[in-house]
């Protein structure tokens, strides 16, 4: 299968490159950066030295017709979407990892990202979290891969939405390294900011993950889902440790409470429950496609705490869409994606 990806040089796009050229049904025939056009990929970034020949050119979405049979789209929230659509207007199958399209209701992505750049392509991609889209991604050509955030809160309380063993409102506390912001040179992302740091950040309102959460836990929970949602950036690369804090709607014990996300787990390889007792760690999942969850039942308070942590370059970004990618091909869906995390 010949695969594009644009927008390559940013930590997503980089991401992608690293797994496609070891993907073993894929070739990767252009890879787009506009400050990066003419530049061999191995020259900016050795990590792929000896792997790929590739030069960045130029994002032209015409010039790939023909060339590309899937694209993978890397490009900033707000201003994927003209992209986007001229790709799917050329027949490109495409795989979209911004924001632009993750949504079914207009005002909410307005309210969140401004105007959209392709009205007529809105509310047309599949959400692609494969372990809740599974069917609506076989045979997909456009698939809006969800985020870093919202795929830590979704999988781990998926089960008790769909079950209604939860009340409709959630509180969240996530913590996310500095790739989640992207290659980015504000200051508040320098060394010296982060380092030996840990703080919250856009606390209150409306943060602009919250209406693709609340969206699709409401589909999971047949109504209206309210998500009180407070980010903090870690003094890490990579990484997200979200715990969820859920009010039971009935009695529910610490050992079903676990055992409900291991009745829905039980067949998914890259959702992995931990053992009674164990909590996810970012170490666990660094580099890898898999999320570790774990629910806890507090019978004192009568809280029910759900756990998950993953890698948000893979499973929350790169990786994940390149799962969708094998769904919508027909693909096994661990093609590619089956490598240990990196540990230490």
């Amino acid at each position: 299968m010949k695969v594009a990806v644009v927008g390559a040089s940013g930590y997503t796009g980089l991401e992608l490159l690293r797994i496609l050229l070891r993907h073993p049904d894929v070739e990767l025939v252009a890879a787009t950066s506009e400050q990066r056009a003419g530049t061999p990929v191995a020259e900016s970034f050795p990590s792929l030295a000896g792997l790929t020949a590739l030069v960045f050119e130029a994002l032209d979405p015409a010039a790939l017709e023909g060339r590309a049979e899937l694209v993978f789209a890397c490009l900033p929230h707000a201003a994927s979407a003209p992209s986007v659509a001229r790709l799917r207007e050329a027949g490109i199958a495409v795989v979209d990892l911004s924001a632009d399209f993750r949504l079914g209701d207009m005002a909410a992505y307005t309210a969140a990202y401004g105007a959209h750049g392709a009205a007529g392509w809105f509310g047309k991609a599949v959400y692609g979290l494969p372990e809740l889209h599974r069917a609506s991604l076989a045979g997909a050509d456009f698939v809006a891969a969800p985020g870093c955030y919202p795929t830590s809160v979704l999988l781990p309380v998926a089960p008790f939405l769909r079950a209604g063993l939860v009340e409709p409102t959630l509180l969240v506390d996530a913590k996310s390294g500095v790739s989640g912001a992207g290659r980015n040179v504000d200051a508040a992302y320098l060394f010296a900011e982060v380092d030996e740091n840990v703080k919250a950040y856009k606390v209150g309102g409306v943060h602009r993950h919250v209406p693709e959460m609340e969206e699709q836990a409401g589909r999971l929970a047949g109504s209206e889902v309210r998500i009180t949602f407070v980010p903090h950036l870690l003094p890490t690369i990579r990484g997200i440790a979200t715990s969820v804090f859920a009010r039971p709607t009935g009695p529910l014990s610490p050992a079903r409470a676990r055992e409900v996300l291991a009745e829905a787990y039980a067949d998914e390889p890259f959702v992995r429950v931990l053992p009674e007792g164990a909590t996810p760690s970012l170490a666990a999942v660094r580099g890898s496609n898999f999320c570790d969850v774990q629910a806890v039942a507090d019978e004192r308070t009568g809280a029910l705490v759900l756990l998950a942590s993953l890698d948000n370059l893979v499973k929350g970004a790169s990786g994940q869409a390149v799962q969708c990618m094998n769904l919508m091909r027909g693909l096994p869906e661990t093609t590619g994606l089956l490598e240990a995390p990196l540990v230490p």
